[in-house]
């Protein structure tokens, strides 16, 4: 698959031949340049160690600095390959279809050589992951206020990913990690690599097995069957991660493990809502967005994608716009069958 080629096909915009681009479409479309090599060796410093934000499977990602004085963010490859040409070229094409608050921008991309690197907006409060588990966790900045937003923001960008992108887009890696914070901890979804377009009328696609254990939806886990209802459960194990602050899987003893779904099925079904919530809050948190909270996330993480509610009705019910249904959710058998099912 040519990169060049398949990334120019990411700007172009679905509309019937001889239609013109209207001034307020202009608006809309994402903005990105390409960027040279040497222009990103100097942003970052030659890529130097102590600017690296993070590392994966991927590569590194580095902070950067451009001449403009703007801060951006550098995925870079670690090694070329075909499947990591064709990782990079699909993060950049689906980049470049869209524009949304809650995703991460696309600023452009750098292509020299066997060098394979995307350039973001940066964002200064690093992920949700930082903050849940790992360098930011001791200093509690998530208070429950924040941990709601994000819950919403992410929502709505999942949402428009399903629903608004054309052709509809499946992200298939939503985690902690994948979402970001900006320097007001507005939520950014972000790595797109392992995204995936729907064609018109298909209701899934098959693919090979990609995502982080404890987030896999389990048609996906095993027969590899992706849908906007796969993102619906992970995104179901992200709420009750930002809820509670524990790990989608934990340890309890040697060889002995235990998913968030195990430990959260038991409280939630007994309606103990306020035991799930996360040590670090220290109680200050609101009732009932809490439980809402948890109902959603059970609803979203049970094993019938058929039963799943779309990421459009998770945003109602976060948001408090569908009392009765969040009502009726809480009062069905779903708890009771979940602990079989899940």
């Amino acid at each position: 698959m040519g990169f060049l080629c398949f990334f120019c096909y990411g700007k172009s915009v679905d509309r019937p031949e001889g239609t013109k681009t209207t001034a307020a479409e202009k608006k809309k479309m994402p903005t990105w340049r390409i960027f040279s090599l040497e222009e990103l060796h100097l942003a970052t410093n030659n890529f130097n160690y102590d600017n690296r934000l993070g590392e994966g499977g991927f590569g590194t990602v580095y902070w950067g600095r451009l001449s403009d004085r703007s801060q951006i963010a550098v995925k870079r490859l670690k090694v070329w390959s075909n499947k990591a040409e064709i990782e990079f070229a699909s993060e950049v094409e689906i980049l470049g279809r869209v524009r949304h608050k809650n995703l991460l921008s696309l600023r452009g991309y750098c292509a020299e050589g066997q060098e394979r690197l995307i350039v973001y907006d940066y964002m200064p409060n690093l992920s949700l992951l930082s903050h849940l588990h790992g360098q930011h966790s001791a200093q509690s900045r998530l208070n429950w206020e924040r941990r709601m937003s994000i819950a919403i923001q992410s929502a709505e960008g999942i949402a428009y990913l399903h629903h608004r992108a054309t052709p509809h887009i499946i992200h298939r890696d939503i985690k902690a990690s994948n979402v970001l914070l900006d320097s007001n901890f507005q939520a950014r979804v972000a790595d797109f690599g392992f995204a995936r377009l729907i064609p018109d009328g298909a209701t899934h696609v098959t693919t090979r097995v990609k995502g982080t254990l404890g987030y896999l939806a389990p048609e996906y886990a095993m027969f590899g069957k992706a849908s906007e209802s796969c993102d619906v459960y992970s995104f179901g194990i992200l709420l009750l991660e930002l809820a509670s602050g524990r790990r989608p899987i934990e340890k309890l003893r040697r060889k002995v493990k235990r998913t968030i779904t195990e430990w959260a099925l038991p409280l939630a079904r007994d309606r103990r809502f306020e035991e799930m919530a996360d040590p670090k809050l220290e109680e200050k948190y609101a009732k009932e967005e809490l439980r809402r909270v948890v109902v959603v996330a059970m609803t979203c993480a049970q094993s019938d994608p058929q039963k799943r509610p779309t990421m459009l009705e998770v945003v109602g019910l976060l948001k408090g716009e569908c009392r009765e249904k969040l009502s009726e959710l809480e009062k069905s058998e779903m708890f009771s069958h979940c602990q079989q099912e899940l």
